[in-house]
């Protein structure tokens, strides 16, 4: 499949690679019929072609990791029609149809998954791929924010611009962080403060801002190029945790059993 991406100026973005089977959509089971990405939101190419001599024009081509370069004299955009199943398509993520919990607790984030790759082993995948937009956050006797947690996937999250509600500071669009399998993480100390001493009304949550996460049961690892050569590794990372205090009290009751 041959493919550009036409840009202006400097530009960034992030690309996942899965190799054991296809996207798909999540299977939707109690939620029905509709929701979260919906099959008619998806858009796919309609025949097109172009007629165009190009001196130079490059083709490259990846195999077994390694990218190849090619050159020749015309576009390859010179077919006009083809005949199969596989196509590329393209989602726009505000079209999502936000699914949350209404009365308390907070739900996996699964329930965000616009689509899924899934493995062998069933509830669990190969890579998921997982957005958190605007929505209404309206849960009682919770604290809403993400929980801390550790997990069986990997989690890699990524910022398409705004500010990430659990990490107002220090996380930039087009930064990234990676929790392995079974790394302890969840809110910075500014989030866990606000967040817990914040008033519970109904609540915008992500206005203005686009992150995301891919997320898999296989373990993720940053390369050499991005551990030495980029330079871009933020080591005082942990230190957004340094803050938190210890709140235990074995002897706290609720308010509200």
């Amino acid at each position: 499949m041959r493919f550009s991406v036409s840009v202006s100026g400097s530009t960034r973005g992030y690309i996942l690679e899965v190799f054991a089977a296809h996207f798909q959509l999540p299977y939707l089971g109690p939620i029905g019929a509709n929701g979260l990405a919906n099959p008619r939101d998806f858009l796919c190419p309609v025949a097109w072609y172009e007629d165009k001599d190009v001196k130079g024009y490059q083709v490259v081509s990846k195999f077994q990791g390694h990218l190849f370069q090619a050159e020749q004299n015309h576009s390859p955009f010179d077919v006009v029609g083809w005949h199969g199943s596989y196509v590329p398509y393209k989602y726009n993520l505000a079209l999502f149809m936000v699914v949350n919990a209404v009365q308390f607790d907070h739900c996996d984030p699964s329930i965000f998954t616009v689509l899924t790759c899934p493995s062998n082993r069933p509830g669990t995948a190969i890579a998921d791929f997982v957005i958190f937009p605007p929505r209404w956050s309206v849960q009682e006797n919770t604290f809403r924010p993400p929980y801390y947690h550790r997990n069986c996937m990997s989690e890699f999250m990524g910022l398409i611009f705004g500010n990430y509600e659990a990490k107002k500071e220090g996380f930039q669009p087009g930064g990234a962080t990676l929790h392995s399998v079974m790394t302890p993480h969840g809110p910075d100390t500014q989030c866990f403060e606000e967040a817990t001493n914040a008033t519970l009304c109904p609540t915008r949550v992500a206005d203005g801002t686009q992150a995301f996460m891919f997320e898999s049961s296989l373990s993720l690892a940053v390369t050499k190029w991005g551990e030495e050569t980029c330079q871009k590794l933020d080591k005082n990372y942990y230190k957004c945790w340094q803050g938190l205090k210890k709140h235990f009290n074995p002897k706290w009751q609720p308010d509200v059993l």
